[in-house]
């Protein structure tokens, strides 16, 4: 699909919720306008993939990647 002022980013790191590491290697892409909004959409996919609270402070500290 094609969204005017949209790109699709890709994450592929680690994971944090609180500082602490849970997962060594996490893997999903997404379509956003900036790589804010992004990193905000890749973690609340995690918190629902892994059953996570609203709530719970899930941090992602590699790169993400613009593919477009």
């Amino acid at each position: 699909m094609n969204y005017p002022g949209y790109s699709q980013y890709v994450y592929s790191g680690p994971v944090k919720e609180f500082d602490k590491i849970i997962s060594n290697n996490w893997s999903s892409s997404t379509i956003a306008p900036s790589e804010k909004k992004a990193r905000c959409n890749l973690a609340y996919q995690f918190k629902k993939q892994y059953n996570r609270a609203p709530t719970a402070k899930i941090s992602l500290p590699g790169e993400i990647k613009r593919i477009g």
